[in-house]
């Protein structure tokens, strides 16, 4: 259980400053001694109340959609990645005019917008694919048979080697292994490595969790070097959970307690609104979990499984108490929805002084104004 935070009602989303500066300083560590720049992808995380401040130890930001690459350009500044699965006939345009470099996620996509990137002076690229991944999950693996997610054939690609400057390889997913992550890069190395000495930029996407504790940054470092040094390229790194770990809470307040053959505590929040990933991925939320008190905390919606995760408390909990939901930043706030119509969680920050600001309030008129 917390203190209230102020006066702001629950349920709230509140960023803390002093860990989002822990990461950011580790970010800015691996630029430092691995020449690589990291962009922040905002696919996870795209709270831009924030970016002023992640701006100081980042290169840009990268998208995978229209607004995401506005919102990087007009909100986050430096370079501006553009990517999409597939770009239409009427965003290409106005992604080109956002965009520093586009990269295509299919020969496809490069044979019919190509030409008009070359033109505006804009640097291409194209997803590689290298048919292996670091995800658990086959929902999430890019790796996943038939997947869309790039092109992997190496003579396509050579064909291609005229009309692009780097590619953009996806293939690590909550990786904390570094000698895992080197093996696989020297897998790539060793089967597309006459493509990589030709280009001159090549980002290793996201998923490599830099930011977490014992990850042995220096051995990153020098291995990003030394692949960079290897093919004379610019590495490109896209950390979005390595940006945000354990930045924010989600903080919620118990409504009701009941008791059906085990303790049960309804909290004014929903996994279906405003943590989604645990319901996809079938993940508990990061609860307290120590004491001798357990209860099932569990979400206000109509849906049955709309249920947070076991918990433990030092006290019995009350109607009225609030729990933090740790590990909150990530893939929450892009994804949070109105289902149920279930109140949208404020956003709040804590700065590093202690203080608590509200940055974005949400009532009937935004749920109303959602819909039509």
């Amino acid at each position: 259980m917390t203190e209230p935070t102020r006066d702001l009602p629950t349920p709230h989303y509140l960023i803390d400053m002093a860990t989002l500066r822990r990461n950011m300083e580790r970010v800015a560590q691996l630029r430092e001694a691995s020449g690589a720049k990291a962009l922040l992808a905002l696919k996870c995380f795209s709270t831009w109340s924030v970016f002023d401040f992640m701006r100081q130890f980042m290169d840009g930001s990268t998208s995978s959609s229209l607004n995401e690459l506005r919102l990087g350009a007009e909100e986050f500044g430096g370079e501006t990645h553009a990517y999409s699965v597939a770009w239409a006939d009427h965003e290409i345009d106005e992604a080109l005019g956002y965009a520093d470099k586009i990269i295509f996620n299919s020969l496809g996509q490069l044979d019919r917008f190509g030409e008009k990137a070359a033109a505006r002076g804009i640097a291409i690229g194209l997803r590689l694919n290298p048919r292996f991944s670091t995800s658990g999950f086959d929902l999430a693996d890019p790796a996943r048979p038939f997947s869309r997610l790039g092109e992997w054939d190496a003579a396509k690609l050579e064909g291609a080697l005229d009309r692009i400057s780097g590619v953009m390889i996806h293939y690590n997913c909550e990786n904390d292994d570094f000698d895992l992550f080197d093996q696989q890069l020297s897998r790539i190395e060793a089967e597309f490595g006459a493509i990589l000495d030709r280009l001159d930029w090549v980002s290793l996407g996201g998923g490599i969790h830099f930011t977490g504790e014992g990850y042995p940054l220096d051995r990153l470092a020098a291995r990003l070097r030394a692949f960079a040094d290897a093919h004379g390229v610019q590495v490109y790194l896209e950390p979005g959970e390595a940006s945000i770990t354990g930045a924010a809470t989600l903080e919620v307040s118990v409504l009701d307690i009941l008791d059906t053959g085990k303790q049960v505590a309804i909290v004014d929040s929903s996994t279906e609104a405003h943590m989604l990933d645990l319901l996809i991925y079938r993940e508990d939320a990061k609860l307290p979990r120590q004491g001798e008190h357990e209860y099932q905390v569990a979400g206000k919606t109509c849906l049955a499984g709309d249920i947070f995760g076991e918990a433990r408390f030092d006290q019995p909990l009350k109607i009225g108490d609030r729990i933090s939901i740790a590990d909150a930043a990530g893939y929450t706030m892009v994804k949070k929805n109105w289902f149920n119509g279930v109140a949208m969680p404020a956003i709040a920050i804590r700065e590093e002084d202690g203080t608590i600001r509200p940055v974005r309030r949400f009532d009937y008129d935004d749920y109303k104004a959602a819909l039509s």
